[in-house]
């Protein structure tokens, strides 16, 4: 998994087209929390599917599936929050896979929280 880099937004505003890098094959890991977000772009003809790990165990033993978001063909830009509910407390940062890697495109942003 590669490790996605955040940018932070400038209260002066970011342009976001030049920071999208290839979505990893075998997935990625992004920095979570407040104001994060992972920001998808499908340029593939069908749909794609980003599972975003819930890596923690609930009451013990339970284990969650990870949250899913389709993302649409050729739909733009996604936004996905990306909490700390999502964070592993083994790397710090979020798991995050992809049905399909090919003519996919990832940015993180983090905006500034007050």
């Amino acid at each position: 998994m590669a490790a996605l880099t955040t940018t932070v937004v400038p209260n002066t505003g970011l342009r976001i087209d030049n920071l999208f890098v290839a979505a990893g094959g075998s997935g990625d890991t992004c920095e979570t929390g407040a104001g994060v977000n992972l920001i998808v772009k499908n340029g593939a003809g069908s749909s794609v599917t980003v599972t975003v790990a819930y890596p923690q165990k609930y009451d013990g033993d339970q284990t969650v599936s990870g949250r899913t978001f389709t993302v649409p063909a050729t739909s733009g830009e996604f936004v996905i929050p990306v909490r700390d509910i999502y964070r592993d407390p083994a790397t710090g940062r979020a798991s995050v896979t992809y049905s399909s890697a090919t003519s996919v495109t990832v940015a993180v942003v983090r905006t500034q929280v007050s």
